[in-house]
């Protein structure tokens, strides 16, 4: 099936290139459909090789087929084992496709979605294991109601969808809420609403699920889409995001008026932030499977384990996208492979990363050390590893800490002094990159500067 995307440059740096076609580059999977409007780009040019004239929604029988092969508990059951405690299914993207029988009707492409419920099996299975359910939803951006082409951000302002689509959408939402009653309701791009009629919208969420949370793309439809009709205003907005882009690592939403979590994909906030916040994020460059993903795509072992780590300690959670194959409804090696690292680490270190707060500070180091700290009530937990390329670790010195006991996460005790520099720990087994050790401090208090 369709899994293409080239693997040469990110989201960021297509950006900031300022290419009037830079997105037709698109390293996302799921953008397949948008790609294929450039005749030129490479995944134009792999579809012709590969599939000749087929048009892009022949896929949709075949990808259904493949969902004999399904097995929802046993997706669910992997996600619970890496130490999950939500999960968000894709029930529509930017294509339109419907993964559960809306009784909506497309006016445009009638019939698009999926006869089986995608959706509700999934947060069956998802539940019963005892992790929250989520529902996405592409509200920005819908290319059955408008298939612009999109090769700048100023392209993607305009092929936001208007007219009767903005009915459309609302009702799905409301279908969503109503039939699967969901703990997360994670929109993308916007809101092709104005703020008033978008605030009746997630009222009525609210209402339905009192203790539901919206994440920060609900950005009301704004003046911008009508700045960006005109090719000087196009122009100016292209070069403001691209010096953006250029600054940045990954994609960092601006704060619309309503939101409870904070989204910034492919990229982490430096230091903890007053919002609640998550890093989205897939596994590889792309959320969808792509074949052309080679093992070096992939995240490593230690950048795994780290940016869980880093995220939590500035108290972030991370929301690691999983994108299974369409061709028989599984997902691939790498990715399962990268999913049982998670389920190794959390098991063993779950107390020191569920529940927890950032510190007073939420990150140190030493000469032979990076350092993350985690807090629960007056327990204070220190991640420690080497840095990149360095020796494995023996003796950490930490934040100058008072406390009334030092072990590892079995309850060991472990050989700890003070000293002007701070608390100085040696390790029972020496910390690498792969597996960073965990220091437990109980009652710890952080010493005034200079104490």
């Amino acid at each position: 099936m369709a899994a293409f995307a080239p693997v040469d440059a990110d989201m960021g740096e297509l950006m900031a290139r300022r290419h009037p076609q830079a997105m037709a580059s698109s390293p996302y999977v799921e953008w397949y459909e948008n790609s294929l409007r450039f005749p030129d780009s490479p995944a134009a040019r792999h579809h012709r090789e590969v599939h000749g004239d087929r048009s892009y929604t022949e896929f949709a029988a075949e990808w259904e087929a493949a969902l004999d092969n399904w097995d929802p508990q046993e997706w669910a059951e992997r996600f619970a084992a890496c130490g999950a405690r939500y999960v968000v299914l894709v029930a529509k993207h930017h294509d339109g496709y419907c993964l559960w029988p809306t009784t909506v009707p497309n006016s445009r492409r009638p019939g698009w979605h999926c006869q089986r419920d995608v959706v509700g099996e999934l947060r069956e299975a998802v539940r019963s294991r005892g992790m929250r359910f989520g529902i996405y939803y592409s509200g920005g951006l819908d290319w059955t109601y408008n298939d612009q082409p999109i090769g700048t951000f100023s392209d993607l302002l305009r092929a936001q969808p208007r007219g009767d689509y903005v009915a459309y959408a609302e009702a799905q939402v409301r279908e969503l809420i109503a039939r699967y009653r969901p703990s997360v309701l994670w929109n993308d791009i916007s809101w092709p609403a104005p703020a008033g009629r978008l605030a009746a919208l997630l009222a009525s969420y609210y209402h339905d699920v009192p203790d539901g949370v919206v994440n920060d793309r609900f950005m009301p439809w704004s003046p911008l889409w009508r700045l960006a009709q005109t090719a000087p205003a196009a122009a100016l907005i292209d070069r403001l995001v691209a010096r953006g882009a250029r600054a940045a690592t990954g994609i960092v939403p601006p704060k619309p008026p309503f939101f409870d979590v904070r989204t910034p994909e492919y990229t982490v906030f430096h230091s903890p932030q007053q919002e609640a916040w998550e890093c989205v994020r897939g596994i590889d460059h792309s959320f969808g499977h792509n074949d052309a993903s080679r093992e070096e795509d992939f995240l490593a072992h230690d950048e795994l384990i780290w940016s869980l780590v880093d995220i939590s300690a500035k108290g972030g959670n991370l929301l690691l996208n999983v994108g299974p194959r369409g061709k028989d409804a599984t997902i691939a090696p790498a990715q399962l492979r990268r999913l049982d690292w998670l389920a190794e680490f959390t098991a063993a270190n779950g107390t020191a990363l569920y529940g927890t707060r950032p510190w007073v500070r939420a990150e140190g180091s030493d000469a032979a050390s990076e350092i993350r700290y985690t807090a629960r009530d007056r327990d204070v937990f220190a991640f420690v590893r080497p840095p990149a390329g360095g020796a494995p670790v023996r003796d950490v010195t930490l934040a100058d800490i008072e406390t009334a006991a030092v072990t590892d996460m079995s309850g060991e005790q472990l050989t700890a002094s003070s000293g002007r520099g701070g608390l100085t720990v040696s390790l029972r087994e020496a910390a690498t990159a792969e597996r960073p050790a965990v220091i437990v401090l109980a009652g710890a208090t952080a010493r005034p500067a200079g104490g």
